[in-house]
């Protein structure tokens, strides 16, 4: 059954955080940057997305988190890669190749109009 466009989206999200644990645990604000600034300010990740998908994350055992000091000495939940993350980033990655070859070829698509 094709994805619907929340599991898309979150897929998508899941996709970002997983790729972006890959250099090394983070926490959420740090993550947050790392997209955006990855991405060119292109992509924005909000407080209300990311945490619900950290958490949906972490009850999947895709991602451990653990409490330590951030750079400016404060409380902070780091989030690391498990291996169970790494098999479910390879998984997104081929899924995400699969979209963007699918819409390419319904954008580049030259045929005859009814």
């Amino acid at each position: 059954m094709p994805r619907q466009k929340n599991d898309t989206l979150q897929g998508t999200l899941a996709l970002l955080v997983l790729k972006t644990l890959v250099h090394g645990p983070m926490h959420g604000w740090g993550i947050t940057l790392h997209i955006q600034q990855v991405s060119d300010q292109v992509l924005r990740v909000e407080e209300g997305s990311l945490y619900p998908a950290l958490h949906r994350m972490e009850q999947e055992d895709w991602i451990a988190a653990e409490w330590g000091l951030s750079e400016n000495n404060r409380r902070a939940r780091y989030y690391r890669l498990m291996a169970a993350g790494r098999r479910q980033l390879a998984a997104e990655e081929r899924n995400w190749k699969e979209l963007t070859e699918a819409v390419a070829r319904v954008l580049s698509f030259v045929g005859e109009r009814s």
